[in-house]
C-alpha cells in the first residue's frame, strides 16, 4: 500500500553543522515527488532521514498517521535504489530480486512468481541467469529497480539513480521511471541535482538550498513562473538583468537598459510601485531583429547552429551578454558583429524584487510549508 508522508520542522545536524534548519513538507500517496537542487544542499540527507539511516535531531516525520522518527528502517516498508546500483555482484538478476522476499520469508512459489512478475516488468527477464558484470549500467539499474520494487513498499526512495550512466542511457531509464511508477502507483522520493530530469518525471518537484525549500510545485509551475531568483536560475537558463518598475498613470512598465520600456500586466496589487527589479527573461523568451527596429539595442558576439535551433550571444549597451535562442531559418542572415534589436515575450518573463527573494508577478504557485 502507497503512504503520505508528512514532514514539520524536520532538523539535521551533523556535530555544529546545521544542515537543515527547519524544513516542512507533504508528499501524496502515489505521488512522484523530486527533491532537486545543487550538491550539498541537504537532498540526500533529507532522503536518509526518511529511510532511517540519518538521525533525526528535530520534527516529525509520518507515513499517514504513523510517526517513524524512531522507527527501525526495515520496519518502515521501503524500497530503496542507490546511485551505484548497490546489487549483489555474486548472484544471478534473479537471485538479486528475489533476495528481499527471501528476507522477508515469502513461500517459495510465491517468491518465483513475484520475481519473474518484476524481472519483466523492467525487461531484464531476458538476462535472469546472468550475474551484473555481464549487464550494462542500465541493465543494473533496471534490476536495482526490480529488487526495490517487488517487496511491495508504501514509499520508493531513489538516490541520483542515473546519475552514473551515460547520456542516452539516461534519458532512455527516466522514461522506464516514470513508465513503470505510472504502472505501480507507488509513493516516490526522487533525489536528482539533474534539472531536465526532475522536470521529465516527476508529478512535483521542491527545489532545495543550503537544506532550506525554496519552492514546491509542478514542473511548468516551478521553471514559467519560479518562486525567486535562485529557483529562476537552477532551473533551466536564464538571463538575470537589472531593471526597475515605474508607475505611469496606474499602469506599470519595465524600464530595460537604453530606456526601453514593457507595459507589464500581471504585477501583483501590492507590488505596483516604483522598484528597483531584476528580470529574468529566458533564452527563448527574446525575439531578435536584424538591423534597427524597435527595441533593445545589442551585438552579436557570437553564434552557434544546433539544427532545430540557433544559439546567440549578444552584448547590450550596459555590457550585460544575454544568451538567445531562435528557430533556424535559411532566411536569417544574422552573424557575429552584426547590430541587433530585442524585443521580450512579455508574458513570460518574470519580475523579482531587487533582493531576488520574491516574484512580484501573480500566478506563482508555491506548495512551501511554512
Amino acid at each position: 500500500m502507497s503512504v503520505n508522508i508528512h514532514i514539520k520542522h524536520a532538523v539535521k545536524r551533523f556535530g555544529k553543522n546545521t544542515i537543515i534548519p527547519d524544513l516542512s513538507l507533504e508528499v501524496q500517496e502515489g505521488e512522484f515527488f523530486t527533491l532537486l537542487g545543487p550538491s550539498g544542499c541537504g537532498k540526500t540527507t533529507l532522503l536518509r532521514m526518511i529511510a532511517g539511516f540519518n538521525t533525526i535531531e528535530g520534527g516529525d516525520f509520518h507515513f499517514n498517521d504513523r510517526r517513524i522518527n524512531d522507527l527501525d528502517p526495515a520496519k518502515r516498508n521501503i524500497g530503496m535504489v542507490f546511485q551505484n546500483y548497490a546489487i549483489f555482484p555474486h548472484l544471478t538478476v534473479r537471485k538479486n530480486v528475489a533476495f528481499g522476499l527471501k528476507n522477508k520469508k515469502f513461500p517459495k512459489e510465491q517468491i518465483d512468481g513475484l520475481t519473474e512478475d518484476f524481472m519483466k516488468l523492467v525487461h531484464v527477464d531476458e538476462y535472469a541467469d546472468r550475474i551484473p558484470e555481464r549487464l550494462s549500467g542500465g541493465q543494473q539499474q533496471r534490476v536495482a529497480l526490480a529488487r526495490a520494487l517487488v517487496i511491495s513498499p508504501d514509499v520508493l526512495l531513489m538516490d541520483e539513480p542515473l546519475s552514473n550512466l551515460d547520456a542516452k542511457l539516461r534519458v532512455e531509464m527516466r522514461g522506464v521511471i516514470k513508465k513503470i511508477h505510472s504502472d505501480v502507483g507507488i509513493t516516490t522520493i526522487y533525489v536528482t541535482h539533474d534539472q531536465e530530469e526532475a522536470m521529465a518525471v516527476s508529478d512535483r518537484i521542491a527545489v532545495m538550498n543550503a537544506g532550506v525549500i525554496q519552492h514546491i510545485g509542478k514542473p511548468k509551475h516551478v521553471y514559467l513562473r519560479p518562486a525567486n531568483v535562485f529557483v529562476a536560475n537552477f532551473i533551466g537558463r536564464t538571463n538575470m538583468l537589472e531593471a526597475r518598475l515605474e508607475m505611469k498613470d496606474g499602469k506599470a512598465f519595465l524600464r530595460l537598459a537604453d530606456g526601453f520600456d514593457i507595459q507589464m500586466d500581471g504585477i501583483r496589487p501590492e507590488c505596483m510601485e516604483t522598484q528597483d527589479v531584476q528580470v529574468s527573461i529566458r533564452p527563448e523568451e527574446f525575439v531578435l531583429y536584424e538591423g534597427e527596429e524597435p527595441g533593445l539595442d545589442g551585438t552579436v558576439t557570437d553564434h552557434t547552429f544546433l539544427g532545430l535551433n540557433t544559439h546567440y550571444n549578444v552584448l547590450l549597451p550596459t555590457g550585460d551578454e544575454v544568451e538567445i535562442i531562435q528557430e533556424s531559418s535559411l532566411q536569417s542572415n544574422i552573424g557575429k558583429e552584426m547590430k541587433v534589436s530585442l524585443q521580450v515575450k512579455r508574458e513570460k518573463i518574470n519580475i523579482f524584487t531587487a533582493d531576488g527573494s520574491e516574484n512580484i508577478l501573480l500566478g506563482v504557485e508555491n506548495d512551501k510549508k511554512d
